[in-house]
């Protein structure tokens, strides 16, 4: 057998990575050739898809193609988000994901796709918290009123949650088991359904997020008593966070990132963080989900990697130690 000469084999290897390198430099100069799909794993109406309807516009504007939001519900956020783990990975299908990106695969016998793997984090662009609230009438002012509420009727009062895994549910959870209290969580098919919950005193407390909850505190139909933000909320910046009232560790922040299927050449990924980054952070789009509850972050890709990281340790915890599971 002959073997070709050294520097012939590197003068192959040279020719072939400025190849690639030009098929990637190539592919980035003409993307997008077409519309790009933003998948949302959730119906119309809910947060993920009003962070999705808010930047679209915005971001067809720069990347110069039509960007269409693709609501895709059903399974807790499992289908869709599965659909976006198989799409061909060259950034013309995006998903749009909350933190059930990295729950599910904890409270779901089977999901259809790797949180670690199937998918490369483009930014977090923005955060949601939870708000605590109780109905007027139950005469409760602070968390320290409802835990004491809740230590005098242990196992009688409930809790109006949005759904079995969702960060509301389980922060209410981590609250529950960190200060031993026997509240009973409700989980609802939705935040708007746990909020009327409340407001109908059905359930005398809520753990909900705070874009659907804030007319009625500001209503004065319901009394906010803590946020789960690691800092006061803008859009409730007269309620505390947990760690103010002295229940520290309590932090849950719903993330609304965007993510891109494993594969996705890097010149596309570095065009799209910069223009989600660009497009959050823009004045139209920022101060409007700013006005209805979120917390823009216009997270890196790094930062968004480390995010779903320390996310899936923290809540695979709670959720075992909950025995949460939907088969």
């Amino acid at each position: 057998m002959t073997l070709m000469p050294t520097f012939k084999r590197a003068a192959l290897l040279t020719a072939c990575a400025a190849t690639v390198l030009f098929a990637a430099v190539a592919n980035a100069q003409s993307y997008p050739s077409r519309p790009v799909r933003l998948i949302v794993p959730f119906p119309p109406g809910g947060p993920a898809d009003i962070v999705a309807r808010n930047v679209a516009p915005q971001l067809a504007e720069r990347l110069g193609q039509q960007v269409v939001v693709d609501n895709r519900g059903g399974a807790g956020g499992n289908i869709g988000t599965g659909l976006a783990a198989r799409a061909t990975p060259d950034g013309h299908t995006i998903l749009l994901v909350t933190s059930n990106l990295v729950v599910n695969p904890y409270v779901y016998s089977s999901v259809p796709y790797d949180p670690h793997k199937d998918f490369i984090p483009i930014s977090n662009l923005a955060s949601m918290d939870t708000v605590y609230t109780a109905h007027p009438s139950a005469g409760v002012k602070s968390i320290a009123d409802m835990v004491a509420h809740a230590k005098a009727n242990p196992g009688k009062l409930s809790m109006a949650t949005p759904g079995i895994g969702t960060l509301s549910d389980l922060s209410a959870r981590l609250l529950s088991m960190t200060v031993k209290v026997e509240l009973v969580m409700v989980p609802y098919a939705g935040a708007g359904p746990a909020v009327a919950s409340v407001l109908g005193n059905q359930s005398p407390y809520g753990g909900t997020s705070i874009p659907p909850t804030i007319p009625h505190v500001k209503g004065g139909r319901l009394r906010a008593l803590a946020v789960t933000a690691a800092k006061r909320s803008h859009a409730l910046p007269g309620v505390p966070t947990l760690a103010e009232l002295g229940y520290p560790g309590q932090e849950a922040e719903t993330m609304m990132g965007v993510l891109v299927p494993a594969g996705t050449p890097k010149p596309v990924v570095d065009r799209l963080a910069k223009e989600f980054t660009a497009v959050v952070q823009a004045p139209v789009v920022r101060d409007r989900l700013t006005e209805i509850g979120f917390a823009v972050v216009a997270s890196s890709p790094q930062q968004f990697q480390a995010l779903i990281k320390s996310d899936s340790e923290k809540w695979g915890k709670v959720i075992r130690s909950a025995g949460l599971k939907i088969d």
